[in-house]
Order: C-alpha cells, then structure tokens, then sequence
C-alpha cells in the first residue's frame, strides 16, 4: 500500500525570511490525518534568505536531522558545536534530555535549501548528542546510507529503528530495495520525478509505504531523493 502527500498538499508559510513547506502538522499547520508516520514526525523543506535564520531555541526528547541541498547553514548549540553545514552535509541532533541551538544562513545575501526531519527517538531521557558528516560525493544508480539505530557502514547513528538513506538515479535507471512486510518506508522526493512500485512521485512529494515486500525505485529523467526504512 503507497500513499501519497504532494507538495501542493503540504502546508505552507512563507514569513518574507523563510519560505517553508510541512509534510506532516506543524506550527501553525495543523492535520489531524498527517501527525507523522511512524517513528517519522517531521519533514519541513525550508528556504532561508541570506543573512536570517532561527533564533537560540530549545528541544527535547528528539531526533533531529538537516540536510542541506543548497548553500551553507551556520549551527551554534549550548554543547558548545559551532559548524558550517554546505550542500550535501547531512547533521543529526539527538536533543535527548534537552539542547538549544540556533541556525542562520552562512551567506548574507544567497539563500539556503535545506529538509529539516525529525524522528521520536527509541528510548527518551538520553544525553545530547551531536554528528555531522558530508555526503556530497553519494555515487548515482545506489542508495547510501545515511543515519542507522547501530551506525553501520559509517553511516551517523540513531537513537531509532530506522535507517535513511540518500538515493540519486540517472534517467532510465532504477534500484531495488527489499522491504518485510514488518517494515515500513517513507520516499520524499527533492528533485525529478520517481516511480515508486509504479507510482509516480514528483519533486516535493512523499510517499508512505506499508505492507510491500520490495521497493522498485526509478526514474525517468533523474532523481535525487531520501528513503527512510522504519519499524
């Protein structure tokens, strides 16, 4: 079973600083029917202009995940990190028993795309932590692994039964990936167009998948996409 969200569907605010897009209730959007899916809760697709950003606030009790599409975002938390995250940089924040961070865009003048995702995490209370890994150079036709509950392949660990993975295609490509049918998975598209099971996914939309055995991703023209394999 696929279900799609389209980026028409998502919702949507756009503060003149911060143009930004929810696949799932958030702020000031609110669905009853998108709390979440799975252990996902958030997805937000945000545009920041140069020179603004968030203000020192706090979290707790989550996973938090940055991937950066284009230009560079500032990170500054109270564990004392100070990063500059460019393209194709991915940050996970386990904000555990609490942290507070702010995030500016590093340019004065150019904007930053980034996917801000969160996750509930496996067991609450934990300590904070903090990781940060460039994966700009993830081959085409492949997923690459990005974030995983035990950090295999190098891959930056979780506090979660999750794994997610970057996945780029060629046009005319595709990749398979098995799934049981005790798992779950969530495709969120960026750019291009992607066939999941034969179901087409354009840039902005995600997909929920249950009760599939194997995953058939592919392209027509080329895509650039994360796949979350969740519990």
């Amino acid at each position: 079973m696929i279900q799609i969200i389209k980026a028409d569907d998502r919702g949507h605010a756009d503060h003149g600083w911060l143009n930004t897009y929810h696949s799932f209730s958030f702020a000031d959007y609110y669905n009853p029917q998108r709390m979440g899916f799975r252990s996902l809760r958030v997805i937000n697709e945000d545009r920041v202009q140069g020179g603004m950003g968030f203000d020192t606030h706090p979290h707790r009790d989550f996973e938090i995940i940055s991937y950066v599409l284009n230009g560079a975002l500032k990170h500054q938390d109270s564990m004392g990190h100070q990063a500059v995250m460019r393209a194709g940089e991915v940050q996970r924040i386990s904000a555990g028993t609490g942290i507070s961070h702010s995030e500016y865009n590093n340019s004065p003048s150019e904007p930053v795309h980034f996917l801000q995702i969160w996750l509930v995490p496996a067991h609450k209370g934990a300590a904070p932590d903090y990781a940060q890994q460039s994966f700009a150079a993830a081959p085409q036709n492949k997923l690459t692994l990005v974030c995983s509950p035990d950090g295999e392949g190098k891959s930056i660990r979780l506090n979660q039964d999750a794994k997610l993975f970057i996945g780029k295609l060629e046009a005319g490509k595709s990749i398979d990936y098995p799934l049981t049918t005790s798992r779950h998975a969530w495709a969120q598209l960026i750019e291009g167009d992607l066939s999941v099971n034969g179901t087409t996914l354009n840039a902005g939309d995600g997909a929920a998948v249950s009760e599939e055995t194997a995953l058939q991703l592919a392209s027509g023209k080329g895509a650039h996409f994360l796949l979350f394999d969740l519990a």
